[in-house]
């Protein structure tokens, strides 16, 4: 069947069951009801901790079958994940299904697992490195579910995304299971992501390196929610947190886009107090927040707050008054890691609260501003941000379809070539973001206003901008670096791409070759 997209999706899938399929940003809305874990008692003497994983898993007991849940907020740096399927492996346990919020390459040993039968499903946000190339050549029996950050939230709140068992790594814990990400030696600071596994898992197990004295303050997520500790020599490593660019880029062609997408957000008169935003960690993105924090410090603009993945420079921002307050759903760099454990303005948001769409207001409605990149944007403005050129997967939603769809406007920043290959196509090979939620395209050569947005389109001319049809800008990139080859695929479905509304928006096909 096709989507209201135009994409081609099946009635249903091995290890999915039904697919609902995209009909709109916002033309789906919750039928069911919120889930509620079994209700649990503990006596005063019973003890909760635990010296080795290997002990919990036959306490709880650990089974075939179950879903064991993971967050990443040590991202490439995670220690937990591993471990624990190792001890899954060696007692002998098949058919388990991970719900790892992100894969980064230190969880290539995951391939191993499932190759040997001890894993069969995988349910995440964001994939990169070997597991991502594996799941694009069909390692996996089953597709892969990719939802976003706040689909992830929103399936296991309502009961969709059923977990059993959730690991939290925890920088820190107390004997009777009150956890945070900011203190101990391997501190990532929010612990965001791992809010809803604590929350709605039948079993909550704390792994972690760091013990402190009970009552722990501050407490992420509570004793009255986990169920046993673990502790282990080590969690993992914190400088794998920084496993993407936190810097402001000198590529000058990147400047001048970050510049372009600066002026777009002035021209709109967002440039005034109480402004809020969010974009990337990436060199561009952070760019274009470098030319915004300067005409914020020109005219004196005291924004409201800053979202998201939250890197050293937005924190910079937050310390200089720029903005009042920050709402980290993850640390991105140890700077944003050491400022949630210090400053009482750097909040700690759930992934639910960050960008959930079946809940009654989630922070990303309150942005005004998102700047975001693509792999590539077709002539709807569909972004595609989970596979590459060659049509192997290399990344995900995250947050990036939550964000577009909340805030007033949504900045694409894009080299129009890319590679040497045009950034814009007729259709991208997947789609994750739609292009009703996108309203402004910015290239070097450039920008692409959504016809949708004829209001945006007005000012951003009356403003002296270049503004173009993309169509336009497409021949442009077309004239420079050629037209593409179509990449083949097969009939294999190896990924799901969920929308943020739990509908089926696009899937992955195995890459022929």
């Amino acid at each position: 069947m096709r989507n209201s997209i135009g994409r081609e999706v099946p009635e249903s899938a091995r290890g999915y069951g039904k697919i609902d399929s995209f009909k709109g940003a916002f033309a789906t809305p919750p039928d069911m009801k919120r889930y509620a874990p079994k209700v649990k008692t503990i006596l005063p003497s019973d003890n909760k901790l635990f010296d080795c994983l290997e002990a919990v898993f036959k306490a709880i007991p650990v089974t075939d079958g179950m879903t064991l849940g993971f967050h990443h907020h040590l991202r490439n740096g995670d220690g937990v994940v591993n471990q624990v399927l190792a001890v899954a492996a060696k007692l002998g346990l098949k058919n388990l299904t991970v719900a790892l919020s992100s894969v980064f390459p230190v969880h290539e040993p995951l391939i191993d697992y499932v190759k040997q039968g001890v894993v069969s499903h995988l349910d995440t946000n964001y994939l990169s490195g070997p597991v991502a190339r594996a799941v694009s050549e069909g390692l996996f029996p089953n597709p892969v579910v990719m939802r976003t950050h706040g689909g992830r939230a929103r399936a296991i709140e309502c009961g969709q995304l059923h977990i059993d068992v959730a690991f939290v790594a925890a920088p820190a814990a107390d004997e009777y299971g009150n956890v945070n990400g900011v203190c101990g030696p391997a501190a990532c600071g929010s612990l965001g992501y791992a809010m809803p596994d604590g929350e709605y898992a039948d079993i909550v197990v704390a792994v972690t390196d760091h013990l402190e004295p009970y009552p722990l303050s501050p407490v992420s997520i509570s004793q009255t929610r986990v169920d046993y500790v673990v502790k282990i020599e080590s969690i993992g490593d914190p400088k794998g947190i920084v496993s993407g660019t936190t810097k402001v880029t000198k590529d000058p062609v990147a400047l001048k886009i970050a510049e372009s997408a600066a002026k777009v957000i002035e021209a709109l008169d967002f440039i005034k107090d109480g402004f809020s935003f969010q974009t990337g960690a990436g060199g561009a993105s952070l760019a274009a927040a470098a030319f915004v924090k300067q005409m914020m410090e020109d005219k004196g603009v005291k924004g409201s707050f800053a979202l998201g993945g939250i890197t050293g420079f937005m924190v910079k921002m937050l310390e200089e008054g720029l903005f009042q307050k920050i709402i980290d759903v993850q640390g991105f760099d140890l700077e944003a890691v050491h400022s949630i454990a210090t400053n009482p303005n750097h909040l700690e948001i759930s992934a639910g609260g960050y960008a959930s769409s079946f809940n009654k207001g989630c922070a990303v409605n309150k942005l005004d501003v998102v700047i975001l990149g693509a792999t590539e944007i077709d002539t709807d403005f569909n972004v595609n941000v989970v596979t590459g050129s060659d049509g192997v997967i290399m990344g995900g939603s995250g947050g990036h379809s939550d964000a577009a769809a909340g805030a007033k406007v949504t900045i694409i920043v894009a080299n129009l070539v890319r590679g040497r290959l045009p950034i814009i196509v007729d259709k991208v090979l997947t789609v994750t973001t739609p292009g009703e939620t996108i309203d402004v395209l910015v290239t070097e050569r450039g920008l692409a206003v959504n016809p949708c947005r004829s209001d945006l389109k007005e000012i951003l001319v009356a403003k002296g901008l270049p503004v173009k049809e993309i169509g336009e800008l497409k021949a442009k990139a077309e004239q420079i670096a050629g037209i593409p080859k179509k990449i083949t695929t097969n009939d294999k479905i190896v990924a799901l791409v969920e929308y943020r509304d739990g509908t089926i928006i696009d899937v992955v096909r195995k890459v022929e070759g």
